[in-house]
């Protein structure tokens, strides 16, 4: 069953086409990747899904139109946004005390069972957090929430990597199971490899690539070539090519591993390297994947 379904999907500001008509499907219990260089349209597509900007074609989230439908939407989605703060001078209980008021969902045991396991005191002020902690305080409450959907826009976004993995961590262990579904956009895409289910490339406000990790790791494939051996690889038609350190990697699609074993080091290739050869070979910007 889809979670999240769009045929035709557009939104312009002005002159901009910031998504030009995109078809795209995301099941249930899933763990969708989406990944983009700065413009691409990610944050958009976010907005278009949580309804909170109109929209053309068509577009159903949990079964519902996102922008006609939003208020019942919102009682089984969660969102956590990249520009997300909360205020500095309220107390962690006192959030917590107001996400229950407001939340019919919210189950404040929980949340502080998460918090339990972090040095977040209950009566600090949020002023008084590091951002790691902030980050944690975010997604204890979120994750505190009985939603179907959870939707990160960047959640990781300035946090040094041992608090980038805590939070994927506490993401993937206290609060995946297969009834619900998560789409997460970010720039740290290695960290996030290990956890997803599917990924999708936009760039220029359309779909570049949309596959399956499982079908990742059957089709793509990266080579370091033995010098000698160069001229043979590149018969084989790569779909990009780099130096590393002196040594030629190549990048291919649906070519046998065995063949590829003859000519050098093969591996699956990080998420980032293929968003390289992807893009590249669309004519498109490839900064900003990975920071």
């Amino acid at each position: 069953m889809a979670c999240i379904e769009a045929r035709g999907l557009r939104k312009a500001f002005g002159t901009t086409v910031a998504l030009d008509g995109v078809d795209f499907r995301v099941e249930e219990g899933r763990i969708l990747g989406i990944v983009g260089p700065n413009g691409a349209g990610k944050t958009t597509a976010l907005n278009a899904m949580l309804g909170l900007i109109p929209y053309q074609g068509e577009l159903r989230v949990l079964g519902r139109d996102p922008w006609k439908e939003r208020d019942l939407l919102m009682r089984d989605v969660s969102f956590i946004a990249d520009v997300a703060v909360l205020p500095r001078w309220i107390k962690v209980s006192q959030a917590l005390e107001f996400v229950a008021g407001v939340h019919p969902r919210f189950d404040r045991a929980k949340a502080e069972g998460f918090l339990a396991k972090t040095s977040i005191g209950l009566e600090r002020k949020v002023k008084h957090l590091s951002k790691g902690m902030v980050a944690q305080l975010h997604l204890a409450l979120i994750m505190a929430i009985d939603a179907r959907l959870l939707v990160l826009d960047e959640p990781t976004l300035g946090l040094d990597i041992l608090f980038r993995k805590q939070f994927y961590d506490s993401l993937l262990n206290d609060y995946f199971d297969r009834s619900r579904t998560i789409v997460v956009t970010t720039h740290q895409v290695e960290e996030l490899q290990h956890i997803l289910t599917d990924l999708m490339f936009i760039d220029r406000g359309g779909i570049v690539l949309s596959c399956s990790m499982e079908e990742f790791d059957a089709r793509y494939l990266e080579l370091t070539v033995n010098p000698d051996q160069v001229a043979a690889a590149r018969a084989l038609k790569p779909m990009h090519e780099r130096q590393v350190f002196g040594r030629t990697v190549l990048m291919f699609d649906r070519v046998e591993r065995d063949r590829l074993m003859q000519l050098g080091e093969v591996r699956t290739p990080v998420i980032a390297d293929l968003f390289v050869a992807v893009v590249g070979n669309q004519g498109g910007m490839a900064q900003g994947v990975a920071r």
